[in-house]
């Protein structure tokens, strides 16, 4: 491992240092970029998003897809995780931490708004960061890429009646354009260039050079996406710094709950440490445009709901990268006396 992904941590913590920093410093120049968006998808965002999944993409061998079905155990946790556990876990933490252990420091007209978001974001699994996840950890990248489609079709379904139940209403606003832009955006269209991509590449013996050389760019992309993700929050974060800290922390336990759940499963099940890996972080990662996109439809702009999104925004990455640390310096707990069972 090099230097800069050894201290990748570091370079994160730095990186949102100076997110803050620039959106106090010209709020100007990130709400311009913050603005740039296509049913609530940011663009700048979504460019940076391609820079850091496509060297993956690019590993896969799409001809041996049908392979995934060897790992099964592995789709069962992760769907399991997602759809069953993920949502629910996410309403109790938030009914604890926010109506009972935190009531003293919030205002209560904003508690049930504030745990709508946290919900909302908990019922919609990761699309597009998950690989870069993955890649962090070896993970199998074909097991990824079946696991991410399927979850988006499971999403078209099961979306709005969990999030139905659990806010309690009878009728759910699903902002199907950011939906079905963010499917296109994350998954069709970067596979499909994927595709080409490596069938030409792998003609001209050029695949392990392209792949190499687009390692640092997907590095950089990560780091500058934390440095827009801060930026465009900067000013909040700095104005009601306990507000954003009260409510990373259900959000941050959730993460960390459903991650080693879903791992913990793996092992007990006999799934390879390459499939274990991008299930425990695609069970524990959030689909944050589709949460933002769907507290604005349902609560307003300005609502608690879609504050409680967009923390659920900033925590990702920098808790993301310790869950990928734990499965990484975990392996060789993993794999001991594990007995593979295909």
């Amino acid at each position: 491992m090099g230097l800069f992904a050894r201290f990748l941590s570091l370079w994160v913590l730095l990186c949102i240092i100076a997110g803050i920093a620039l959106g106090n410093m010209i709020p100007g120049v990130l709400h311009a970029l913050g603005e740039m968006e296509v049913a609530h998808i940011n663009m700048p965002v979504a460019v940076l998003i391609w820079a850091m999944i496509l060297p993956m993409l690019l590993k896969i061998d799409y001809s041996s897809l049908h392979e995934v079905w060897a790992h099964r155990r592995g789709v069962a946790v992760t769907v399991a995780i997602n759809w069953l556990v993920k949502p629910f876990s996410m309403a109790a933490l938030g009914y604890i931490f926010l109506r009972l252990i935190f009531a003293d420091w919030l205002d209560p007209t904003e508690v049930d708004s504030y745990i709508a978001g946290l919900i909302l974001l908990a019922a919609a699994p990761c699309t597009a960061m998950v690989f870069v996840w993955s890649r962090l950890v070896d993970g199998h990248p074909q097991f990824t890429l079946s696991q991410v489609a399927l979850n988006d079709i499971i999403m078209i379904f099961a979306f709005a009646p969990i999030v139905g139940l659990l806010l309690g209403v009878a009728s759910i606003t699903v902002p199907w354009d950011t939906l079905f832009l963010s499917v296109l955006l994350y998954i069709v269209i970067p596979v499909i260039l994927a595709y080409i991509g490596r069938k030409l590449l792998l003609a001209r013996g050029r695949l392990d050079d392209v792949v190499h050389m687009m390692d640092p760019v997907s590095m950089g992309a990560l780091l500058l996406t934390v440095v827009l993700l801060f930026g465009f929050q900067g000013k909040q974060i700095l104005a009601q710094p306990l507000l954003i800290l009260l409510l990373a922390i259900p959000i941050t336990i959730q993460v960390y709950f459903n991650s080693m759940l879903a791992y913990w499963f793996n092992r007990r099940l006999g799934v390879a440490h390459c499939v274990a890996g991008p299930s425990a972080l695609i069970g524990a990662s959030n689909f944050f445009e589709l949460a933002v996109a769907a507290a604005i439809a349902l609560f307003g702009f300005e609502s608690g709901a879609a504050l409680a999104t967009v923390v659920g925004v900033l925590v990702e990455v920098p808790v993301m990268l310790s869950v990928v640390s734990i499965v990484n310096r975990s392996k060789q707990w993993y794999e001991k006396d594990l007995v593979s069972q295909g």
